[in-house]
């Protein structure tokens, strides 16, 4: 089931992407640092409604954030469509011990139909360049690669923006 975080879940949902973020590690991948993502972002994700969780027999297995806000870093992407009714996915994760099992495609399959069915033109994201797993997912979802952005707090390596027209 997917459904909006609760504030008393974000102590697990950190569990979650910690575990992420020591998988990734385990293969030469440093996207997330033990910065990032942050209590602090998850509880402005929920402020704005926009946390959700995809829960197994009442463990949280997975999170997406389905957000409407553009962070500052996006503006220079040549995007495919108007910067006016877009949706950015940000913080997808799936527990390792899920992985492999559909639930990524289960969590952007909602953040997708989310978006159409709030009349968005888009949804965009971004993905760490160093990351080639990720890639390929969202491009055989449909998305196209665009331009690079920078998190220098996270990495010297570039992010690659992706966009689904709706």
């Amino acid at each position: 089931m997917i459904a909006l975080a609760k504030i008393s879940q974000i102590p697990e949902i950190l569990l979650l992407t910690d575990a992420c973020r020591i998988a990734m590690e385990a293969n030469g991948i440093y996207q997330w640092t033990t910065q990032y993502p942050s209590k602090t972002a998850f509880e402005k994700d929920m402020e704005r409604n926009e946390l959700f969780i995809l829960q197994l027999d009442n463990e949280i297995v997975g999170c997406i954030v389905v957000s409407l806000f553009m962070d500052k870093e996006y503006k220079t992407v040549d995007w495919l469509t108007e910067s006016t009714k877009n949706y950015y996915i940000h913080r997808l994760a799936v527990h390792p011990k899920h992985q492999g099992k559909g639930f990524a495609q289960r969590l952007m399959d909602f953040g997708e139909n989310f978006a159409r069915e709030n009349n968005a033109l888009s949804v965009r994201l971004d993905t760490f360049s160093q990351n080639k797993r990720n890639q390929k997912f969202y491009e055989q979802r449909g998305y196209t690669r665009l331009g690079d952005i920078f998190f220098p707090q996270q990495s010297e390596h570039p992010f690659h923006c992706y966009e689904l027209v709706l």
